[in-house]
């Protein structure tokens, strides 16, 4: 789920909670009808917030373990899922330090555990690689690809950070002054709206260009010396390797051409001002 800031992607998320009262509308969670079932709702769903949410004095350890208790698990279980959970989330030994002590980075990973040691089918994450490194903010995407790929669950990712998306998300939600502009696949919005191959070339262009325009293709040169070629699909790349032989070029990579995120975003909020 992607938005500018005060777009409603928190508000929906809380209202999805029941943490804000909900004036209209209705809908289903996990078969639950929301919002008269949202007590049960939230008892089946694990959030990660985006800011800072622990208890004063308790070590790491502590707070996964009541946040346990708090869902209902006994203190005996609960106590071992903090332990296997603070494992899966690589909190390690720091998981005996207290919370007052954690980074930023520490503190995501301790969110990230509360909001999985009830095993929850449904996971609310509220821009979770926020304050990690480049190492952590890796190993964080892949644990959520491992959740939702291997063991089924289903998430709902806040983020404002592209590359998250694009690494882990199936599905793409825009908001944008509290109404949804864009919701589609990732395969969907990537694909152009026209057949389109990148195509990388060695050597002079002139021959390769006039080929290609003789056989009714549109031909855009970018600046890093790639040519964009509109009106050719998967069935069509022998003709372009066929024009590339008869011209002699050599062609160094030919790939189907991928619409940007970033514009879909910026096009989706830029009409969302003028509408």
């Amino acid at each position: 789920m992607l938005g500018p800031n005060g777009s409603g992607k928190s508000t929906l998320i809380k209202s999805l909670l029941g943490l804000v009262r909900n004036h209209q509308g209705a809908g289903t969670v996990l078969g639950l009808q929301w919002p008269r079932e949202v007590r049960e709702i939230r008892d089946r769903v694990g959030y990660l917030p985006e800011d800072d949410c622990y208890i004063a004095g308790l070590t790491g350890i502590e707070a996964v373990a009541f946040m346990a208790n708090l869902s209902g698990l006994p203190k005996t279980e609960g106590l071992r899922r903090a332990h296997e959970i603070t494992d899966f989330c690589d909190i390690g030994e720091e998981k005996y330090r207290s919370v007052e002590a954690y980074s930023t980075g520490m503190r995501q990973k301790l969110k990230f555990a509360q909001a999985l040691v009830h095993d929850p089918p449904f996971l609310i994450l509220d821009e979770p690689t926020t304050g990690l490194d480049p190492d952590q903010r890796d190993a964080m995407l892949r644990r959520i690809r491992t959740l939702a790929r291997e063991h089924g669950k289903s998430i709902l990712l806040s983020t404002h950070i592209l590359p998250d998306v694009k690494a882990v998300c199936d599905q793409v939600v825009i908001l944008a002054r509290g109404k949804v502009r864009v919701y589609d696949s990732m395969e969907n919005l990537s694909k152009p709206a026209e057949p389109t191959l990148n195509v990388m070339i060695y050597g002079q262009k002139k021959a390769f260009l006039s080929g290609l325009d003789k056989a009714g293709y549109t031909v855009t040169a970018k600046p890093d010396g790639t040519l964009k070629i509109t009106g050719t699909g998967v069935d069509q790349v022998s003709s372009v390797w066929d024009i590339a032989a008869a011209t002699k070029t050599s062609i160094r990579r030919l790939v189907p051409a991928q619409n940007s995120l970033e514009e879909i975003f910026f096009q989706a909020v830029s009409a969302s001002e003028h509408s």
